[in-house]
């Protein structure tokens, strides 16, 4: 019979604050929103603080408008701008929600 596995004390970084922390003190991210789905996938990590302090309502695409326009790679008024543009053009701009109230 097999006895329990022994996980080593790795470390991870979480990706929102930087802090390092043993992998059993963290909590996996999976940027897509399917954390369920682990074939072929590495995991990035957040620490329990930051997690606690994440929204965990559904994020509906969000994750893969942020993919597509780079985010983390261009400046903030740049990607601000990309992606109002794309939000506006995908699903309507909050002036038109705002009336349909």
């Amino acid at each position: 019979m097999w006895g329990p596995r022994k996980q080593g004390q790795r470390t991870v970084t979480c990706i929102a604050c930087g802090t390092a922390v043993n992998r059993s003190d963290a909590r996996e991210y999976d940027k897509y929103g399917d954390r369920w789905d682990r074939d072929g996938k590495e995991f990035e990590h957040l620490c329990k603080d930051c997690y606690r302090g994440l929204c965990h309502q559904p994020r509906a695409e969000l994750e893969g408008l942020l993919v597509e326009i780079n985010a983390g790679h261009h400046p903030q008024d740049e990607f601000l701008s990309w992606y109002c543009a794309l939000v506006d053009e995908r699903y309507g701009s909050l002036s038109e929600h705002e009336r349909e109230r």
